[in-house]
């Protein structure tokens, strides 16, 4: 019993961490709920954080009512992307050809939301593709976008 609490706590440990924090721009209601928060859908905002001058915006579903006040609701998967050069493109140390540049739980264990970064040199571009998964099962559902690089600026790869 005491080894199940403890698996337990730390998987709700891992489920907790993030490698970038979101900040929220806005949201839109999209149900009314009488008790707790409404449904929505929220657009958030975070910086890549291998690449300065590269910022993603997220759009996705946020569960409501008491299970969402409480953070036991499991959030749709179905979420948008779309990450825009806001900068200055530079690349200060060597990245992985691809690697997660973002995760956050979208239910209460089981269920996260990410997003990864892919470089695909031949174009000199950077890809970011969003989607969510389960411990066991996850979800098609994606969405991509890429922000092409200046030839000038060098991607250095590890």
């Amino acid at each position: 019993m005491r080894q199940l609490a403890l698996s337990l706590t730390l998987l709700l440990f891992a489920s907790a961490t993030t490698a970038t924090q979101a900040e929220e721009i806005g949201s839109v209601d999209t149900v009314f709920k009488f008790i707790g928060p409404d449904h929505k859908i929220v657009v958030e905002a975070f910086d890549d954080p291998g690449v300065a001058g590269v910022t993603c915006f997220l759009s996705r579903a946020r569960t409501g009512g008491l299970k969402g006040a409480f953070g036991l609701a499991e959030d749709k998967s179905e979420a948008s992307i779309a990450c825009r050069q806001v900068g200055p493109i530079s690349i200060p140390k060597p990245i992985k050809p691809q690697e997660e540049i973002f995760s956050e739980r979208t239910s209460l264990i089981f269920k996260r939301l990410r997003i990864v970064r892919m470089v695909d040199p031949k174009r000199h571009t950077l890809v970011y593709l969003t989607y969510s998964d389960r411990v066991i099962e996850g979800s098609p559902q994606n969405s991509v976008t890429a922000v092409a690089v200046d030839r000038a600026v060098t991607i250095p790869l590890r």
